[in-house]
């Protein structure tokens, strides 16, 4: 039987869609604001239902005239907001990090003309500003970070096997077409050489950089050997140490360090660097053609990469004061992460992409969770429903994230 009801895409088209998706993150319209986050990740369509035409104004750096005209004179920015009406509330500058300059004519507006306006800045990272030692606003401003989309913004339209294969950017989790899920995810690869890297000057050469990305990719989730990487680069460990803080400093990936409760001895062993987003991930590691058959490891390495980004997504935007790790002994047992929160438990957390989990994938959770004191042991798979395993809670991985961090903060 063919199902013939209209889909809300065919009925809307995507940018519609795309307006009417509640964003977990909530902003102020009290303060004035940083909104950092990764190129695509939604912070333009968010910021045009926060703050409507009628009383925002915008300027944005992403306009090549608009860009050079505040570029040769960012005292200009004065003349505009003092001529704004009394209906503007808001200005909003997007891709601020381009002209860092500005933020000292803001933070003259919001001190010396005591504007009545709230300043709405946004960019893909802090990273430029902090290097230029740019003006921040000593705190007068609030700071907020947007990541592409989780499922539970999605909601009923989350598709597991897109999500796994094509990530969550939004514009490409609303995309129907493989085929241009594709085309999108290639060219954001691109883009962020071009404009984020080479165009911010974030590298002084491109290609050990370019070749560092795929290599990067390719070990998500794998604890970093830097070494290796460096020689596979043809840079030094100190470069290749640099090339990872610029893509956590430009939201597109995190470290995960490992567990100890020293926390001198923590960081004294190697991380693993997760990317933030699948796709980013599969797109930077030339492995879009890869299918992620739920027969592979490579299907495994996928879900565990998808879950752990949902789990840093969810924590970050919710503000949530959890620390994430990943714990191994000498002998190579390993838990997947280590959630350390504050007056709570320590979840231990396993994650199976097994619909069943086995016996033996859980011998060594409830091992080591007898070991940890005022721990909880949690696996996380595509079990269809909870269930106990002596110590061990199985499970489905998204009620399981909602339970274990929505519901916190409620």
């Amino acid at each position: 039987m063919i199902d013939s009801t209209p889909k809300m895409s065919d009925i809307l088209g995507v940018e519609s869609i795309f307006m009417i998706i509640q964003r977990l993150q909530n902003l102020t319209v009290q303060y004035s604001l940083f909104l950092f986050g990764p190129r695509g990740s939604g912070k333009s369509t968010l910021l045009e239902q926060l703050y409507p035409a009628e009383s925002s104004y915008w300027i944005s750096f992403l306009d090549d005239e608009t860009e050079s005209t505040y570029a040769r004179n960012p005292n200009h920015l004065i003349n505009v907001v003092n001529g704004l009406g009394s209906n503007i509330k808001f200005v909003v500058i997007d891709e601020v990090q381009k002209i860092p300059k500005i933020l000292d004519i803001v933070h003259l507006l919001i001190e010396k003309y005591k504007a009545k306006q709230m300043f709405i800045l946004t960019g893909s990272s802090a990273r430029k500003l902090k290097a230029g030692s740019a003006n921040l606003l000593a705190g007068r401003a609030l700071v907020y970070n947007l990541f592409p989309f989780s499922f539970c913004e999605l909601g009923e339209q989350f598709n597991q096997s897109d999500a796994l294969s094509w990530g969550l950017l939004p514009r490409v989790a609303l995309e129907k077409s493989e085929i241009l899920k594709r085309k999108i995810l290639t060219a954001y690869a691109n883009t962020y050489l071009k404009e984020e890297v080479w165009g911010e000057q974030l590298v002084k050469n491109l290609d050990p950089f370019r070749r560092f990305l795929e290599v990067a990719a390719q070990s998500s989730g794998k604890i970093i050997n830097f070494s290796k990487i460096s020689a596979d680069v043809g840079v030094d460990d100190k470069t290749v140490k640099t090339y990872y803080q610029i893509l956590e400093e430009t939201l597109l990936g995190f470290f995960l360090d490992p567990f100890h409760s020293s926390f001198r001895k923590r960081f004294s062993r190697k991380p693993k660097f997760y990317f933030v987003d699948v796709g980013i991930s599969r797109a930077l590691a030339n492995q879009l053609s890869l299918v992620p058959s739920p027969s592979s490891s490579y299907y495994g390495e996928i879900f565990e990469h998808l879950v752990i980004a949902e789990i840093y997504k969810l924590i970050h935007t919710l503000d949530l004061d959890d620390k994430l790790s990943y714990f191994t002994t000498a002998h190579g047992v390993e838990i997947d992460l280590v959630v350390e929160r504050p007056g709570k438990k320590t979840l231990l957390i396993e994650i199976k992409s097994a619909s069943q989990p086995h016996q033996l994938d859980l011998k060594n959770l409830k091992a080591m969770s007898a070991e940890f004191e005022n721990s909880e042991a949690i696996c996380l798979s595509n079990c269809p429903q909870t269930f106990r395993s002596d110590s061990v809670f199985i499970y489905p991985w998204r009620e399981g994230l909602l339970r274990l961090f929505t519901m916190q903060n409620g």
